[in-house]
């Protein structure tokens, strides 16, 4: 290799290690976010159990009068709420979801409630029916954004522009292992056998409390799936950030061998001018 070569691969070596600072960088904020999301990840998870026991435990002392939400019907549209990230770099965290998303939607009547960046992106691009575009920063989504979209959601299945909803999002299982999955919203599955509620408990038609209450559940499933969502994209930048440095580290490995190849052939070149040099004198 000549002189020229050698300082290409320097400069490629100060370019990977500079992209590996970054991507360094990057895991290390993505180990400290995902810490926190963790811990939100916990304290979500019992917030709906107590509501869905306390729905069912109404709707038992009011069979003869089930709740719209709780009701199955012909399922003609089904509506999906997919919670994806708002960046990339995150391995196929977006895409796996998408990909699961399409398996359910082929061949069906369908909408789309899209919450997140990339997933507003995705089915903006193709064509789908968008329920609303409101919720397209999964960042900026707090809790009071998570009820306006359940009574935007229950307000359509109760008007049966729908017949089932569906959430689709990557659950998180542990710091390397985010899985994609889809799971029902509305009609509510109650409880089986639930023990009825007293009217010392509560007070009230049993209908119109479960009317007030399914709402603020579904606000808690949506607020719960995306503290999920959140935790599983920290996993995946994590993880991707970690590979991509690895990788970074064997480039910058294998370039150092060619580097230091070049440069012992053009010291060999050197020393066997000097000989022939003063071979000729």
């Amino acid at each position: 290799m000549s002189g020229a070569s050698m300082k290409q691969i320097k400069t490629r070596i100060k370019s990977v290690e500079s992209t590996r600072q970054i991507t360094k960088a990057m895991e290390l904020v993505a180990t400290s976010k995902l810490r926190r999301a963790k811990q939100r990840v916990e304290n979500a998870r019992p917030y709906h159990e107590v509501l869905l026991g306390a729905i069912s435990g109404l709707q038992a002392g009011a069979a003869e009068s089930p709740t719209v939400f709780a009701q199955e019907r012909e399922v003609k549209k089904t509506c999906y709420v997919v919670i994806a990230g708002d960046r990339g770099l995150a391995g196929g965290y977006n895409a796996n979801l998408f990909r699961m998303v399409k398996r359910m939607t082929d061949g069906t009547d369908f909408c789309v409630l899209p919450v997140g960046k990339k997933s507003l992106e995705h089915f903006g691009r193709l064509g789908c029916e968008l329920v609303s575009t409101y919720f397209g920063v999964t960042g900026t989504v707090g809790i009071g954004d998570c009820a306006q979209m359940a009574k935007l959601l229950c307000d359509g299945f109760a008007a049966e522009k729908y017949d089932r909803v569906i959430v689709a999002y990557t659950r998180f299982q542990s710091m390397l292992s985010q899985v994609p999955v889809c799971e029902p919203l509305l009609p509510i599955t109650l409880r089986e056998n639930e023990t009825r509620y007293s009217g010392a408990l509560v007070e009230g038609e049993a209908e119109e409390l479960i009317s007030r209450i399914v709402p603020q559940y579904v606000s808690g499933i949506l607020y719960s799936t995306l503290c999920e969502a959140a935790a599983s994209e920290h996993g995946a930048r994590r993880t991707a950030m970690n590979a991509a440095n690895k990788n970074a580290g064997e480039i910058i490995d294998n370039l150092v061998l060619h580097y230091n190849r070049a440069r012992q052939a053009v010291i060999t070149q050197e020393i066997t001018e000097i000989v022939s040099g003063a071979e000729a004198l």
